[in-house]
């Protein structure tokens, strides 16, 4: 148990089995090496990265508050550890707002990104593929929104335009980030037309 190579080796087969879908297996095999990093006194970042990963097997498998509630502490942990302008920490904070944008708690996602994406284009570069993802995410959270006015609509969809270029100009247009943005692009789209047609609607109706 205290072999680190083998402790190392849990946390490569339970990235194999999330890829196989064997999420229930993946979950014993994170939990189990979790709970042996901290028997063994394992350094707070090797915790954290064990943390993330457990996260992402239970998001996976639907248990999407305890998901939010573990990337929310890894976030919050790797602030502490690294600050803010660093790479770990920047990725845990798109992690943490796209779970708080699964359970619909848009204004909390928006904030963290309006706070951290400029700090991505800093530490990162405007054309690092987490700076997108944390554009398209905050659009997505825009127009998903439930509250969205019309002008929030119209940004959605500005934002997500010169996002997918940017991002097809990096990566090229099969890129996953590529496609991922293009399907927010759509929706939104479709949202705005939407929108659109049903304030029209209301306009023409009489008082």
């Amino acid at each position: 148990e205290t072999d680190v190579a083998r402790v190392l080796a849990m946390e490569v087969l339970g990235n194999g089995l999330d890829v196989a879908d064997r999420d229930e297996d993946a979950l014993t095999v994170r939990e189990a090496g979790l709970s042996t990093l901290r028997r063994l006194g394992a350094p707070e970042c090797a915790i954290l990265n064990a943390r993330a990963n457990l996260a992402t097997t239970y998001e996976r498998m639907g248990r999407r508050e305890l998901a939010q509630q573990m990337k929310r502490d890894v976030y919050s942990g790797r602030l502490k550890l690294y600050g803010e302008e660093n790479d770990s920490t920047i990725r845990a904070a798109y992690s943490h707002a796209n779970s708080l944008r699964s359970l619909q708690r848009f204004d909390e996602a928006k904030s963290l990104l309006l706070k951290m994406t400029p700090l991505a284009r800093r530490i990162l570069g405007e054309n690092h593929d987490i700076t997108l993802a944390m554009r398209s995410s905050y659009a997505s959270a825009l127009f998903e929104d439930a509250d969205a006015t019309l002008n929030d609509i119209h940004q959605a969809v500005t934002t997500l335009e010169e996002t997918e270029r940017t991002a097809r100009r990096v990566f090229g247009g099969a890129h996953p980030l590529t496609v991922g943005i293009g399907n927010s692009l759509r929706l939104a789209r479709a949202a705005l037309g939407a929108r659109s047609v049903c304030e029209a609607m209301a306009a023409m109706t009489p008082p």
